[in-house]
C-alpha cells in the first residue's frame, strides 16, 4: 500500500509540472535565475577568499640581527624563536645571502657593498597564524642582540582589516542572496499552488491527511529545483572552466592561485545542485501550509 501511494505521489508531481506549463517555466526561471547569481558569487567569493589566504601566508618577520653576532648568540635567537607559542617556520639568511638577493632585485650597482658588506644576518619567521605576525614580532624584538623585528606593521594591520572586512561582506552577502531567492521561489510556487487551490479543499474534504496531499507538492518543488539548477551548473562549469584556463598561466610563479578547476567546480556544482532541491521542497511545503485548513 506504500509503495502505490509513493508512486502516486510521484506520478502526480510529474503530472502536475506538465499540467502546468507556464508556471513551470516561471518557477524554474526563478531558480534559474537565483541558483545563477549565487554560484556566481560563490566561486567569486571563495576565490577571493584563497587569494587573501595566500597573501595572508605571504606575511613574514625579518629579524634583523645586530651587527658582530657571533654564531653562538645568533643560535641561541634561533632556539628561543622556536619555542615560541604560533610560529611556523623559521629560516635563516646571511648577509651574504642578503646582499645577493638586493644585487638581484636591484642591480648591479649595489656590488660595491661586497667589499665592505653593512647588510644583517637575517631570520625570516613566519606564524600559523598570519594574525598573530604582530605579536611574534614584538617578542622577538625584546631578545638580546636583536636589532629590528620588521613585518611592515602599518601596512600589514591594515591588510587583515580589508581582507577580514571583506569576508564579512562576502559571507552576508551571500546569506542575504540565499533568503531572496528563497522569497521569489517560493511566491512563484505559491502562485501555483493558489491556481489549485480547489484541488486541495477537494482533497482534504474527502478525508486525505496534510502529508498526503503535501507530498505531490514537495516533490513538484524538488523537480523544479533540480530542473532549474541544470542551466546554473552548466554556466558556472564552463565560466569558471575558461576563466581558470585564462587567469592560471599569468599566475605561474605567483604566490597568490585561484581554486583548481577541479575538484572545486565539483563541489560548487553539488551546491548549487542541494540549494536547488532544498530551495524548491521548502517553497512547496511553505507554500502549500495555509491551503491545508479547510
Amino acid at each position: 500500500m506504500k509503495a502505490r501511494t509513493y508512486g502516486r505521489h510521484f506520478r502526480e508531481s510529474f503530472k502536475s509540472i506538465g499540467r502546468n506549463g507556464w508556471m513551470t517555466f516561471a518557477s524554474v526561471s526563478a531558480v534559474t535565475v537565483t541558483l545563477l547569481l549565487v554560484g556566481v558569487f560563490v566561486v567569486l567569493m571563495l576565490n577571493m577568499n584563497k587569494v587573501a589566504t595566500d597573501i595572508e601566508k605571504d606575511v613574514e618577520v625579518r629579524v634583523l640581527l645586530d651587527i658582530g653576532t657571533t654564531k653562538e648568540q645568533s643560535q641561541e635567537i634561533n632556539d628561543k624563536i622556536e619555542k615560541l607559542n604560533g610560529v611556523e617556520s623559521i629560516e635563516y639568511s646571511s648577509k651574504e645571502d642578503e646582499l645577493k638577493n638586493l644585487v638581484k632585485d636591484m642591480g648591479d650597482d649595489f656590488r660595491l657593498f661586497e667589499q665592505d658588506n653593512p647588510l644583517s644576518d637575517v631570520y625570516v619567521v613566519k606564524a600559523t597564524n598570519p594574525v598573530e605576525t604582530g605579536k611574534i614580532a614584538k617578542e622577538i624584538s625584546t631578545y638580546d642582540h636583536v636589532d629590528e623585528a620588521l613585518y611592515g606593521e602599518a601596512k600589514v594591520e591594515k591588510l587583515f582589516n580589508v581582507l577580514e572586512m571583506s569576508r564579512n561582506v562576502g559571507l552576508v552577502l551571500i546569506i542575504g542572496l540565499l533568503f531572496t531567492a528563497m522569497f521569489l521561489i517560493s511566491n512563484t510556487i505559491k502562485i501555483t499552488i493558489v491556481a489549485r487551490r480547489r484541488e486541495i479543499e477537494i482533497m482534504k474534504l474527502v478525508g486525505a491527511t496534510n502529508w498526503f496531499v503535501r507530498w505531490p507538492f514537495i516533490l513538484e518543488g524538488l523537480w523544479l529545483g533540480i530542473l532549474g539548477s541544470i542551466i546554473p551548473i552548466a554556466l558556472v562549469t564552463s565560466g569558471y572552466y575558461y576563466a581558470y584556463e585564462f587567469i592560471k598561466p599569468k599566475l605561474q610563479g605567483h604566490f597568490i592561485q585561484v581554486l583548481d578547476f577541479t575538484p572545486f567546480i565539483y563541489q560548487v556544482n553539488g551546491l548549487i545542485l542541494l540549494m536547488g532541491c532544498l530551495i524548491g521542497a521548502w517553497g512547496s511545503f511553505m507554500s502549500v501550509r495555509k491551503f491545508l485548513r479547510v
